[in-house]
């Protein structure tokens, strides 16, 4: 998509903002419980958690906001929460210096992986029918949810799916504002968000001397380095892509790579372009307007460094939140996002099919080898074209770029 200087009004400012508060609520809400439960189980002191929690939030805030400002589009970063997944396996049975270590070495791929483009040239060649099958699979799991909470909180989530579709009727472009802002009332009413055990702190960094090892390079390194490339970087540049935007993957891997790098002693252990709720930002419903969709991305920078300056204790008020309220927001947010992606991948009757498998496969979920279903989904729709439609001259010839653009 090609950008063009557009004038800033206040009012632009306002769902964009909104769009990103979602997005950073779903994020610690729906899974940085697992960064706390990676640092249990590696038995880390609170100091040396809270630390970890300082810097992917710090990092991920100053990496999205820098990148949003330099290209004037909505890339939101994020730290790799498969990566913490796989973490929570291996830190138990490895000194946290050599981790330390191999977060370095991790984040020094990522670097030279963007300043060699290699993977920008992959991420071109794939179609744009593929691309979108892929994310509509990612971001089915959401959909669902947004309603599987009715089994556990039937109230919430009538109130929730009710007021979106109402809000919808008479003003659509405030209806994700509307629901955010009627759920928090309805708990605050029902005295189920218990702020009095919230006391803020101004988080003190640790730094850890990193230390390296052949088996933290082969056991955490590398196994951290593929899981983060193909479970976050490849599906996060085809929300992009989808959502009409064209920045390259080089400067986006080289400069979350530098963030890694630089945060990796404090204990952050890996950024990277955001994939699902990057999708809250990326489309008509963050600003009809895509030349203004950027400034959800200088705001998500600014909440992520806000909640990093304080700590854990920040971070713990946004998982405090019902697991069905989080869930069911984020669905109902994603709704358009996933119906723009489908349409995408049922576009182009020559693709359909291919499209179709990739949705289907990632869909599933499957995972192989440690890799997530996100790459698998991808691996099954790719090798369905190529059979389907010839060599790889048929991936060149529609590439991701075919997505339909952004409307200025």
């Amino acid at each position: 998509m090609t950008t063009s200087p557009a004038r800033l009004r206040p009012a632009d400012f306002f769902s964009p903002t909104v769009a990103a508060l979602i997005s950073v609520l779903v994020n610690y809400g729906g899974t940085f419980v697992l960064v706390f439960q990676a640092a249990e189980l590696a038995r880390l002191t609170p100091a040396q958690t809270a630390s970890w929690v300082w810097a992917v939030s710090i990092g991920v805030g100053v990496t999205g906001a820098l990148l949003s400002f330099r290209y004037k589009e909505p890339i939101i970063t994020a730290w790799s929460t498969p990566g913490v997944a796989f973490l929570a396996t291996v830190m138990p049975f490895t000194p946290y210096g050599e981790v330390i270590g191999a977060y370095v070495i991790s984040a020094l791929g990522f670097i030279l992986l963007g300043l060699s483009g290699a993977f920008e040239k992959l991420v071109r060649m794939i179609p744009g029918g593929i691309a979108a099958g892929l994310l509509a699979g990612i971001l089915l799991q959401f959909g669902v949810n947004a309603f599987g909470g009715a089994s556990v909180d039937p109230l919430l989530v009538s109130v929730l799916v009710i007021s979106y579709a109402l809000l919808k009727r008479y003003t659509s472009r405030f209806a994700v504002v509307g629901i955010l802002v009627i759920g928090v009332a309805m708990l605050i009413a029902q005295h189920r968000i218990d702020f009095s055990a919230i006391h803020l702190r101004l988080a003190a960094p640790v730094f850890e001397m990193p230390r390296f090892s052949v088996q933290a390079l082969l056991g955490v390194a590398l196994p951290l380095f593929i899981i983060t490339l193909t479970g976050q970087y490849m599906p996060g540049m085809l929300v992009l892509r989808n959502d009409g935007f064209k920045t390259s993957a080089n400067p986006i891997l080289t400069v979350t790579g530098l963030g890694s790098l630089i945060m990796a002693p404090f204990g952050a252990h890996a950024f990277n372009v955001a994939a699902i709720t990057a999708a809250i930002c990326t489309g008509p419903d963050a600003h009809p307007d895509a030349r203004k969709r950027y400034i959800a991305g200088l705001a998500c920078g600014a909440f992520y460094i806000l909640v990093g300056t304080f700590g854990v204790t920040l971070a713990t008020l946004f998982m405090v939140l019902p697991k069905a309220f989080i869930t069911t927001l984020a669905g109902l947010a994603l709704l358009g996002a996933i119906g723009g992606s489908l349409a995408n991948a049922m576009a182009d009757a020559r693709t359909r099919e291919t499209a179709l498998i990739t949705f289907l496969a990632t869909a599933a979920n499957v995972t192989l080898l440690g890799v997530g279903g996100a790459f698998w989904g991808l691996v099954a729709g790719l090798t369905a074209h190529l059979l389907m439609h010839g060599g790889s001259r048929a991936l060149i010839a529609s590439p991701a770029n075919s997505a339909t653009p952004a409307k200025p």
